[in-house]
């Protein structure tokens, strides 16, 4: 009887030391935006670190689009209820570097883990448009990504364009455009995700152009926008006119236009390098170019700049939690890890050891065009005019703009008014948000 006793209380034992280890382990919330493939590889991530070790669960959770997540992470923070980690999309990142003491720099973060931070480590490109002037990384780059050109091999061989050469300049895609919708080979032509952030931001880097005054925003935040100059106006009437005659369709103000191109209801799209999975999966016929340039732009291309997400770490948080979050940042930056999330996404790695083994194992030689992002960002040092854009209200700058473009698309304007509209709107906001 005793020894049975003595079994039983120690099997309760083993229960509750089972069950404080289980209690033990810390729950960190990671507030995302990604859809489709992209969430598929957001949820496999999470489950590859928490079998890895038994100390801390990351807890995806998907908070809508990434204007939606951002606006949720704010309303969180404000109720003394933030996440641990949340990922903010590009144009975010003026407003994530004006909350001070609010986020903990993913710098800190790592170092707090007992990781050493070098940001040598990291993509160039990447890290100063994360990064403080004094060249402190404040959030991790987890899916950064240069726009392309996508383009229908089928379509384009059904309108007897050369399947082997995609149109380099945007006169050429305009031309390849018409020819698609003329020649009855898809129902349109041409469409694009995100015009703010491919044919405004990106146009003026690219081309080497400038956005606004104070380098675009990275050396103040006194920017007069510049957006209305000639060449913008003569690239966005020639959408307008492609839009009034059926060859140019819109699908929306972020990465809705994708699935047009998907349906095979258009034949050329320029969309972000990171909705390389979408494609992969829709079994298209596809073809991979670099961003066009402007054939009137002197020096151009010159380099993108990146779009894309960063994960930020709210303050606050425990040390306990901390270590967790270093531990995780850590995780992703292992090769094999960017290595994979590169190849299977479609963004940037992050690391340079993983570009350079991703580039040794001849995946770019078996999957041309998959190297276009890192060579657009990474083949010429950046200007003045091609460092990124950083505003204050960057998100709200965008709205107006989609506005003026949308009242453009259905007629109601010309492009120079467009124009001329979200600079003088556009400037009025910015000072309002001094």
């Amino acid at each position: 009887m005793t020894r049975n006793l003595l079994k039983a209380a120690v099997a309760v034992g083993a229960l509750i030391a089972g069950a404080s280890q289980a209690f033990a382990v810390t729950e960190l919330q990671w507030w995302h935006a990604m859809t489709g493939a992209n969430n598929e590889v957001v949820d496999t991530l999470a489950k590859e670190f928490n079998e890895s070790q038994d100390a801390y669960a990351i807890q995806p959770v998907f908070k809508g689009t990434y204007p939606e997540t951002l606006n949720a992470g704010i309303a969180a923070f404000r109720a003394n209820q933030p996440p641990a980690i949340i990922q903010v999309f590009d144009v975010g990142t003026g407003v994530m570097m004006g909350a001070e003491g609010a986020v903990m720099p993913v710098a800190e973060v790592l170092e707090a883990g007992g990781y050493a931070f070098d940001k040598s480590n990291y993509l160039p490109g990447i890290v100063a448009y994360y990064s403080k002037p004094d060249g402190t990384m404040l959030s991790f780059p987890y899916n950064s990504s240069s726009p392309i050109l996508y383009y229908n091999k089928d379509v384009f061989e059904k309108a007897g364009l050369d399947v082997d050469a995609p149109p380099a300049t945007w006169q050429e895609v305009f031309e390849a455009a018409r020819t698609i919708k003329e020649s009855g080979a898809a129902e349109c032509g041409f469409t694009t995700t995100w015009l703010t952030w491919i044919h405004l931001e990106n146009f003026a880097a690219w081309n080497n152009l400038p956005y606004g005054t104070q380098e675009n925003g990275l050396a103040g935040t006194d920017v007069q926008l510049e957006v209305n100059a000639p060449i913008y106006v003569e690239h966005f009437q020639a959408i307008a006119d492609l839009a009034k005659d059926g060859v140019f369709r819109y699908g929306g103000r972020t990465s809705e236009a994708k699935q047009l191109f998907l349906s095979g209801e258009c034949g050329i799209l320029t969309e972000s390098s990171g909705g390389l999975g979408d494609v992969v999966k829709s079994g298209l016929n596809y073809g991979i170019g670099q961003l066009p340039y402007d054939a009137n732009a002197e020096g151009a291309p010159q380099n993108t700049i990146p779009g894309g997400a960063s994960l930020w770490v709210f303050g606050g948080k425990s040390d306990d939690e901390v270590k967790g979050i270093a531990e995780f940042f850590n995780f992703l930056s292992q090769p094999e890890i960017q290595a994979r999330l590169h190849q299977v996404s479609g963004y940037l790695p992050v690391t340079m050891e993983a570009y350079e083994q991703t580039k040794a194992s001849g995946f770019y030689d078996e999957n041309p065009g998959r190297e276009t992002p890192i060579s657009q960002m990474m083949g010429k040092a950046p200007t003045e005019n091609s460092k990124g854009v950083r505003l204050p209200n960057l998100p709200q700058i965008r709205d107006i703009q989609n506005e003026q473009f949308e009242a453009m698309l259905a007629g109601d304007i010309d492009a120079q008014t467009a124009l001329d509209r979200i600079v003088q709107l556009g400037n009025e906001a910015i000072a309002e948000a001094q």
